[in-house]
């Protein structure tokens, strides 16, 4: 094959070759990967033969055939570029070919998880948005040299450069993320219950192999129970678990943003990171439309957002679509602005109404726990029930701030080209999104809002989640909005009829 030469229209096509397979080093890699599959019946074997000669060979013909499996599926897949279109074929035991346009490869993922980097592989997965979260395609097995070569081939065909999107050298590095930043990892929240899912998968795993691994099912449950039953020993583990949660989930975090890099190629924007598993991820920036930044009250304490783009039909965009770990704001909005474009007007605040609401949801719900809560401490007498009053009203009273806060997030703007909502507290969220990329409005009004006079209106996008919301605006605010960000849609609506001419004479 050859390469293709720069998209546009009316470019050739790629002349068609021979077909190629994967690396066959890749034969290292299948059949340890389907081994841990195995590991249950082939234990279960070795348990019910005795541990016999037997029971050896079956076992020792399970393992073979895996490896014989696995060099039926590397023998039987092949990939070409034919013209414009990726073709991969598999006949195993009916023939499959799956054909994708080059025009609608929208991303190409190339990864190196551990096993694949000490052989010099690498798993390159090809994006349409066409499946959902799910690739279109996916070549697990490809040196680093064809991956990176496929990688041109396959963006070079797809990218087709428009105005907006600047051009300059070939490759543009627009920021590498230092590793002391990786310290902010654990205020992202996204790993901290590491512990707790290592806990609960040891305790599964006990559960499900405890009989293979010989101290049986019923020891798992016994330990369990004791542990129940000595509460103090079960509170030090909590204790412990707890503890664990920032240092473990600040390692999980440095392990997959480790050396996270981004930078411009192409017509693409590139994010690399990961320490275990590398990871490559491309973006085409003509179909960018924006970007969100997100930050929860522990990161906004010490100054640090995270950055994600919004991307016209990106499968999986909360994974794909981060431009950003955990860095200062300051540094995410000038790489946002430099790599997607700025956003440059002020909020405009929601009516004192949505205050209001905000005060109500974050404190009565606390208020009715207190009265439910003392009704059933006095009709048993467990305890004095003012004591849980006051603990009930004292956390009613910690929802005030939370309230006012999510106030304070509430916001929207127009600058003439790019439209802004942000809301939340605990999780909040600023969307920045093109005018462009708008193909509609909605206007939601629950009954109490209609009672408050305000309303949700959600600007619907053809990228990223789909529709963005301003919450709780006062109807004018509704209505203006949408005339200033789409007047031309209004017009019409708007235009008073002509009034008719009398007739002549």
């Amino acid at each position: 094959m050859t390469e293709p030469t720069p998209s546009g229209e009316g470019a050739p096509p790629v002349p068609a070759g021979a077909p190629l397979r994967l690396s066959p080093k890749v034969l290292f890699i299948d059949p340890v990967r389907m081994l841990p599959s195995l590991l249950l019946p082939l234990l279960g074997l070795l348990f019910v033969g005795g541990f016999s000669a037997r029971s050896y060979g079956w076992a020792a013909f399970g393992v073979v055939g895996t490896v014989v499996f696995a060099v039926i599926r590397w023998a039987t897949f092949t990939y070409e570029i034919v013209g414009d279109r990726l073709e991969t074929k598999r006949s195993l035991i009916s023939r499959s070919v799956r054909t994708i346009p080059l025009e609608r490869i929208r991303g190409v993922d190339v990864s190196t998880p551990p096993m694949h980097r000490l052989f010099g592989l690498s798993v390159l997965k090809i994006d349409t948005g066409a499946s959902g979260g799910d690739q279109e395609a996916e070549l697990d097995g490809v040196t680093l040299a064809e991956a990176e070569r496929l990688k041109a081939v396959l963006l070079r065909r797809a990218a087709r450069p428009e105005p907006h999107v600047p051009t300059g050298p070939a490759e543009r590095p627009i920021i590498g993320v230092p590793r002391k930043w990786l310290l902010y990892g654990p205020l992202s929240g996204a790993y901290l219950l590491t512990p707790f899912a290592l806990a609960g998968g040891a305790v599964g795993l006990a559960f499900q192999w405890g009989d293979q691994l010989g101290f049986g099912r019923n020891a798992a449950w016994h330990v369990v129970q004791w542990l129940w039953d000595q509460p103090y020993l079960l509170l030090i583990v909590a204790v412990l678990l707890v503890l664990a949660m920032p240092v473990l989930g600040g390692l999980m975090y440095a392990v997959f943003n480790w050396d996270f890099r981004l930078k411009r190629r192409d017509g693409y924007l590139v994010a690399e990171r990961g320490l275990v598993n590398r990871r490559s991820v491309s973006l085409e920036s003509r179909r960018v439309r924006g970007y969100e930044i997100v930050d929860g009250l522990a990161e906004r304490w010490a100054g640090v957002v995270r950055v994600w783009a919004i991307v016209t039909g990106l499968g999986d965009s909360a994974t794909r679509g981060q431009l950003l770990p955990d860095v200062p704001r300051a540094v995410a909005y000038q790489v946002a602005e430099e790599a997607i474009g700025p956003y440059r007007a002020a909020l405009r605040r929601h009516p004192p109404v949505a205050r209001n609401r905000r005060l109500f949801r974050a404190v009565f719900p606390w208020l009715v726990a207190a009265f439910v809560s003392a009704v059933a401490v006095w009709a048993t007498g467990a305890m004095p029930w003012w004591i849980l009053l006051v603990l009930t009203l004292l956390a009613a009273g910690a929802g005030v701030p939370l309230g006012l806060d999510r106030y304070a997030s509430l916001g929207h703007g127009y600058d003439g080209v790019r439209l802004a909502v942000r809301s939340g507290s605990l999780r909040r969220s600023k969307a920045v999104i093109e005018r462009r990329a708008v193909v509609g409005w909605r206007l939601r009004q629950t009954w109490f809002q209609r009672r408050a006079g305000v309303l949700t209106l959600i600007a619907g996008v053809g990228a990223g989640k789909g529709g963005y919301s301003a919450i709780d605006v006062s109807e004018a605010q509704g209505a203006a909005f949408p005339a200033e960000v789409t007047p031309e849609w209004l017009a019409p609506f708007l235009t008073p009829p002509a009034e008719p001419r009398p007739p002549a004479g």
